[in-house]
C-alpha cells in the first residue's frame, strides 16, 4: 500500500478523494500547500496531489520546489482551469499528469496508479543509471564474436555525436537495449530516455502518441496530450520498428527531423524539438523504397549513422554467455536456484539457428527455469514443441526449424553413425544411454534392428 498526501482545501473534494482512493492506499490531507514542505519532511510520501489555487507563477514555483527537495515523489496537479501552457508548464515543473476538474473517480484513480507505476520504473531507471557502469558501459556488453565487436566499436562512436542513428538487423538482436547503452554513454544521458514501438500502436493513435494533441482536437480527446518529442526534449527518441508507420507520418517525421519543430494535432503552437532520434527495423527499407512503402528522403534523412546487428546464429561465441547471463536474471526474477547448463544443452543452444535471436534465447531459458525440478537444466527441459509424431520423424524432409526438430535430427544423426546402436550414439552425444533412450520414446523413433521398440 503507497502513501498519499493530498492538498486540498475544499470538503468535498477531500470527501471525494477520500472515497476513491482510501480503499486503495493509505491517504493523508494537508490544507495548507504553502506549508506543505514540513508535512513532506516529516514523512515519507509515494505521491503528492496537489490542488492549485494561488497564482500560476507561485504555484509552479512551488512545484519545482517540491521536486527539488523531493525528488522520489510523484506529483499529480488538480486544478480548476485547464490552459495548454498551465500543462506544459506543470509536467516541465515535474509533475506526472495534471488533471482538471471536475473529474471522475475512475480518472484519478488511473492517474493515481499510472503515476505509482512511473515511479517504480524512475526508480529503476536511476538505480541503472548509478550502477550505468555495468549495465550501460560498452565495454560489460557481451561480445565475443569479431561481429558483434565490431558493433560496439561502432555504437562508441556513434555516441558521442548528436547524429540520427538507424539500427537495422532481426528481430530480437538486442536493439533496443542497445540504444540505451548509445543513450546513457552520451551527453545526453541526464535527460529523457523515451521508447516508443511503431508497430504496437493503431495508424489513427500513432499521430497523437509521437506529436501530442490539444484538448478537444478529435473525438476522445477530452485532454491535452504531450506526445513522445515533447517528453524526450533535451534527450534521446528511440523509434523501434520505423518501417511499419504510414506514409502520411512518414512525411510529419520527416518534417521534424529537418525543422526541428512540430504541432501538436488541433494545436497551431510550434513546439521546438531539441531531440536525438534513434530508429530501428527489421525490415529492408530499401525494398520498402522501391515498393512505394517508405519515402526515400526519410529513409536518408534517418541513415545518417547506420549499424547492422548480427543474428545470434553469426555470433555463436556469444551463445553461452549469454545464455548465463540470462539464466542468472530469469532465476532471481522467479526466485529459483540453478547452477547452469548441461553440456549437452550448451552444444544444443550453439548449434541451433534461434531465428527469433535472444529474445527466443531469453523465452527458452524462462520455460526451463520453470520446469526444471533439479539444479541444473538438461535437454529434457528445453524443449519448445510438443513432440514430433513419428510419421514426420521417419519422412526426414521439411522438418520445421525448431529447438527441437535440431535435437531430433541430432539424435538420427547420431544413432545412423553409430548403426542404430543406442549406447555408442548415446556417446556420440555426450549424454547416458538412458537420456537417449528417454528421447527415443519421447520422440517416437524406431528402428527394424531393435529388438524392442518402445
Amino acid at each position: 500500500m503507497f502513501k498519499i498526501l493530498i492538498s486540498e482545501q475544499d470538503r468535498t473534494w477531500k470527501g471525494f478523494l477520500e472515497d476513491a482512493l482510501n480503499d486503495f492506499h493509505e491517504i493523508a490531507f494537508h490544507p495548507d500547500s504553502e506549508d506543505i514542505f514540513a508535512e513532506l519532511k516529516s514523512d515519507h510520501y509515494d505521491l503528492l496531489i496537489l490542488d492549485l489555487k494561488k497564482e500560476e507563477e507561485q504555484s509552479f514555483d512551488m512545484l519545482q520546489r517540491i521536486k527539488s527537495v523531493f525528488p522520489g515523489t510523484a506529483v499529480i496537479i488538480t486544478s480548476r482551469t485547464e490552459k495548454a501552457d498551465m500543462v506544459v508548464s506543470a509536467l516541465k515543473k515535474g509533475a506526472v499528469d495534471f488533471i482538471a476538474k471536475p473529474f471522475s473517480a475512475e480518472r484519478i484513480r488511473v492517474a493515481v496508479k499510472q503515476a505509482l507505476e512511473n515511479r517504480s520504473l524512475k526508480n529503476e531507471i536511476d538505480y541503472l543509471r548509478h550502477n550505468q557502469d555495468i549495465v550501460y558501459d560498452f565495454d560489460q556488453i557481451i561480445a565475443f564474436s569479431p561481429a558483434v565487436k565490431e558493433v560496439i566499436k561502432t555504437l562508441k562512436k556513434f555516441s558521442v555525436t548528436d547524429s540520427t542513428i538507424l539500427m537495422t538487423g532481426e528481430t530480437g538482436t538486442g536493439k533496443s537495449f542497445l540504444s540505451g547503452s548509445i543513450h546513457f554513454n552520451s551527453r545526453r544521458r541526464t535527460r529523457p530516455f523515451v521508447k516508443i514501438n511503431c508497430s504496437n500502436i493503431p495508424e489513427n493513435l500513432l499521430e497523437s502518441e509521437l506529436f501530442g494533441h490539444e484538448k478537444g482536437a478529435f473525438t476522445g480527446a477530452d485532454k491535452l496530450r504531450i506526445g513522445r518529442f515533447e517528453q524526450a526534449h533535451g534527450g534521446t527518441l528511440f523509434l523501434d520498428e520505423i518501417g511499419e508507420i504510414s506514409l502520411f507520418l512518414q512525411a510529419k517525421l520527416l518534417r521534424v527531423l529537418e525543422e526541428k519543430c512540430f504541432e501538436r494535432i488541433g494545436g497551431n503552437q510550434t513546439i521546438h524539438s531539441d531531440v536525438r532520434v534513434i530508429a530501428a527495423t527489421n525490415r529492408n527499407l530499401e525494398k520498402q523504397i522501391t515498393e512505394g512503402k517508405f519515402r526515400e528522403d526519410l529513409y536518408y534523412r534517418i541513415n545518417v549513422l547506420s549499424v547492422l546487428l548480427p543474428p545470434l546464429r553469426q555470433r555463436k561465441e556469444c551463445i553461452e554467455p549469454l545464455a548465463h547471463l540470462l539464466l542468472d536474471k530469469i532465476c532471481r526474477s522467479l526466485r529459483k536456484t540453478i547452477v547452469g547448463f548441461s553440456p549437452p544443452v550448451i552444444e544444443w543452444m550453439k548449434e541451433y539457428p534461434w531465428p527469433g535471436n535472444i529474445r527466443q534465447l531469453a523465452n527458452t531459458i524462462e520455460r526451463a527455469v520453470i520446469l526444471v525440478e533439479g539444479s541444473m537444466i538438461l535437454e529434457e527441459n528445453i524443449s519448445m514443441l510438443e513432440p514430433v509424431r513419428p510419421t514426420q520423424i521417419q519422412a526426414d524432409v521439411n522438418i520445421p526449424e525448431t529447438l527441437e526438430s535440431h535435437e531430433i535430427e541430432q539424435v538420427l544423426k547420431a544413432l545412423k553413425k553409430s548403426l542404430w546402436i543406442q549406447k555408442d550414439a548415446a556417446k556420440r552425444l555426450g549424454i547416458s544411454p538412458r537420456s537417449l533412450n528417454y528421447k527415443i520414446r519421447k520422440f517416437g523413433i524406431t528402428h527394424p534392428r531393435w529388438r524392442k521398440n518402445k
